[in-house]
C-alpha cells in the first residue's frame, strides 16, 4: 500500500501525467512490470483515469498516452495551492465526458471524443491549434455563453 500511496504522489506532482515505467520504477524501487498494473487498481479504486491514445488495432493495446487525477477534489486535496488551474479544467472535462463517452488524446489537441476535438483553455483561448481540423471546439472556462466552435467548460458538468 505504501508503493500506492507513493505513486499516486507522483501522479498528482505531475498531471496530467505521461507515465514513463522505467523512470518512475527506479524511482520507486519496484519492478516496471508492476505499475501498469498498481495505475489499473488505482483506476478501479477511482483514483485516476487513463487517457488512451487515438490509434487503432494492435497498437492500441495498453497506450496510455496520459493518466489524470479522477476528479478535481483530488487535485486540490493531493495538490494543494499549487494545482495548475490547466490541469483542474483537463480533468474536470475528462472526468464528465469518460462519464458517457469514448475519450482518447487528439494528435492536435487535448481530447478526441468520438470523432470530435476538444482543445480546452481559459478565457482567452484561441483556435490557432484546431484551425485546421474538422469538428473541432474550444472549451473555455470562465465564460458564460458559448457561440460559433466555442463551449463553456461548465456546459459539460451537465452530462449526468
Amino acid at each position: 500500500s505504501q508503493k500506492l500511496k507513493q505513486l499516486l504522489a507522483i501522479i498528482a506532482k505531475s498531471v496530467p501525467f505521461k507515465p514513463n515505467y522505467s523512470k518512475i520504477a527506479s524511482i520507486m524501487g519496484v519492478s516496471r512490470d508492476v505499475l501498469p498494473d498498481y495505475i489499473l487498481y488505482m483506476e478501479r479504486a477511482g483514483l485516476v483515469n487513463r487517457l488512451f491514445t487515438a490509434t487503432t488495432g494492435i497498437r492500441e493495446l495498453g497506450k496510455v498516452a496520459k493518466i489524470y487525477l479522477n476528479n478535481t477534489n483530488l487535485a486540490y486535496a493531493l495538490g494543494g495551492a499549487n494545482t495548475d488551474i490547466g490541469n483542474i479544467r483537463e480533468t474536470f472535462f475528462f472526468n464528465q465526458l469518460s462519464v458517457k463517452a469514448d475519450v482518447r488524446e487528439s494528435p492536435v489537441s487535448d481530447f478526441l471524443v468520438d470523432g470530435f476535438t476538444f482543445e480546452i483553455g481559459g478565457r482567452k483561448k484561441g483556435a490557432k491549434q484546431i484551425a485546421d481540423t474538422g469538428n473541432a471546439y474550444i472549451v473555455k472556462d470562465d465564460i458564460e455563453f458559448g457561440f460559433a466552435n466555442t463551449i463553456p467548460l461548465h456546459h459539460f458538468g451537465m452530462l449526468y
